[in-house]
């Protein structure tokens, strides 16, 4: 049913919930998954814009879960972009609209909704702007 599955990733243990369903779809379907990981910059002192601190574990944990996925005899890839202009689910759509992906798969954080109001919601945001169904797999 699917051919190609994006998995948004932020390294939490949200995404790696996600990343169950989107492996056994994937598997199911002999779909391509390629995991999507944003990179989101924090202003520091003066104008110099850094990465969030834990951000090489992040990439290095993604980058393991990908080649575990290859060992498996999946077809998976990432894709990690740096910042931009466009808030995360932005440039995770435009990868998924770009890729011809079929399917978006994410995690929760488990924030209750007044706080994803307060805070902005990946997720939610995600939800209103891709061009491909979303599947949100829930916080336990």
């Amino acid at each position: 049913m699917f051919k190609r599955i994006v998995w948004a990733t932020d390294g939490s243990a949200g995404a790696d919930r996600a990343l169950e369903l989107a492996k056994a779809l994937a598997s199911r379907d002999g779909a391509a998954l390629l995991a999507a990981h944003i990179v989101e910059s924090v202003a520091g002192k003066g104008a110099a814009l850094a990465q969030s601190a834990g951000e090489d574990e992040r990439q290095a944990k993604i980058a393991g879960q990908v080649a575990e996925l290859q060992a498996r005899g999946l077809k998976a890839s990432a894709s990690i972009v740096h910042g931009g202009v466009h808030s995360p689910a932005h440039v995770i759509a435009e990868i998924a609209a770009e890729r011809g992906a079929d399917l978006i798969v994410c995690g929760t954080r488990g924030h209750t909704a007044l706080t994803g109001l307060l805070l902005g919601s990946v997720t939610q945001r995600l939800l209103h702007i891709a061009s491909c169904p979303v599947l949100v797999v829930p916080h336990e």
